[in-house]
């Protein structure tokens, strides 16, 4: 069997019972995939639950808040807290569901950090935080148009800025694509393409050196 180098995680037995017993009806869902423990609460409760994962369970820092965005749900973003416990050398994912217009209760009174974190994924998906202060861009700039990592928004984006020399100045502009967007095979341009792109099919075979010979057929002649 292979060496395997990642850091092993000490798994924790029967933490799920306890978890439920502790947290109640605010518990909607709890499984344990591949050594990970995933907990679904319901989000009005989400700081409750993370002060008793904090104090009870010994979960002492909270590592990242991400988002996530399922746009054929009614509730489509949920925001996923990840936890660690130094003292267990173990880690806790929990999840909140919301939409557009609900807000998540901010954990900044647990954890001072979660301002930053709050503020990444209100700025990428538009999720509002209840509580945070603070609750501005912070990856993108403040004239920014949308949520760039919401499925419904565009590839290119809204608008585009540039430096103008002429105002000496940053402007933004809607914008402007030199061409339609293609699709990309990325086969490799010295085997070339199985079909015939479209106006070749028209263009006689140009002289040239001879075609280089594979692998298997040097030495043969």
């Amino acid at each position: 069997m292979a060496n395997n180098s990642a850091p092993r995680i000490a798994p924790r037995e029967g933490l799920i019972d306890e978890v439920r017993a502790a947290l109640g009806d605010a518990l909607i869902d709890a499984k344990d995939a591949v050594g990970e423990v995933s907990l679904s609460v319901r989000r009005e409760s989400i700081v409750e639950v993370c002060r008793s994962l904090r104090d009870r369970f010994e979960y002492q820092q909270l590592m990242e808040i991400a988002g996530v965005d399922y746009p054929q749900r009614p509730e489509r973003f949920e925001v996923v807290y990840h936890l660690l416990s130094l003292t267990r050398n173990h880690r806790i994912r929990v999840r909140v569901s919301t939409d557009e217009d609900s807000p998540v209760p901010s954990v900044t009174s647990l954890w001072p950090v979660a301002g930053w974190l709050e503020r990444e994924v209100f700025d990428l998906y538009g999720v509002i935080f209840d509580g945070n202060d603070d609750l501005r861009r912070i990856l993108t700039d403040c004239g920014f148009q949308g949520f760039p990592f919401r499925k419904d928004f565009p590839l290119t984006g809204y608008v585009e800025l540039r430096y103008s020399e002429e105002q000496k100045r940053v402007v933004y502009e809607p914008v402007q694509l030199a061409q339609d967007f293609r699709p990309f095979d990325f086969l490799s341009p010295w085997e070339g393409a199985a079909y015939i792109l479209p106006g070749d099919e028209k263009a006689p075979e140009a002289p040239g050196a001879p075609t280089p010979l594979k692998a298997g057929e040097v030495g043969k002649k």
